[in-house]
């Protein structure tokens, strides 16, 4: 039997996480844990507050190390923009002899912020809407990129499809 992967991602928001993340999903039938979707199921308005991040990746981290527990592959839909954060997770999926699989989304920040700030062309993905510039900039402004210990695999989210992804991840 195949160990189990987490798959983390790196990358601003508008960078094609989501996009990737629902292709590993179709191809590997791993457990897609999306945030933002969980966001906005649970919160009513979303605010991105500090509690209301807290209250919500508390939840997430839980249910993700639980698919580990039972042995699923996860798609940890979110930015992992922060080496900690990252590495929190790498040590949740270490104690599950689960593989990381981490994803550096390197999609250019105008194409990325175009998409997070100004189009709705792939609603499907976008599901909060638009953000605000500020919001995008903050979260892009702090991101700390991967090491090269963390062996991230690169992928330009400027065009995205099936083969991209099977050229880029062994699947």
């Amino acid at each position: 039997m195949n160990k189990p992967k987490l798959y983390l991602f790196v990358g601003y928001p508008g960078s094609g996480k989501t996009s990737i993340s629902k292709l590993i999903k179709e191809k590997t039938g791993a457990v897609h844990i999306w945030a933002d979707r969980e966001r906005h199921l649970q919160f009513k308005p979303v605010t991105y507050s500090r509690p209301e991040s807290d209250e919500l990746y508390t939840r997430l981290n839980s249910q993700c190390e639980q698919y580990l527990i039972e042995g699923k592959s996860v798609i940890y839909d979110t930015n992992f923009n922060f080496y900690l954060d990252r590495q929190l997770l790498r040590n949740i999926a270490k104690k599950h002899n689960a593989e990381t699989v981490l994803i550096w989304m390197t999609t250019p920040i105008e194409i990325a912020k175009s998409r997070a700030t100004s189009e709705l062309h792939n609603s499907d993905t976008r599901i909060l809407g638009v953000m605000k510039d500020e919001d995008f900039n903050r979260i892009s402004n702090h991101l700390e990129k991967p090491l090269p210990s963390e062996k991230p695999i690169k992928i330009d989210g400027t065009v995205i499809n099936e083969d991209l992804l099977l050229n880029n991840l062994v699947l």
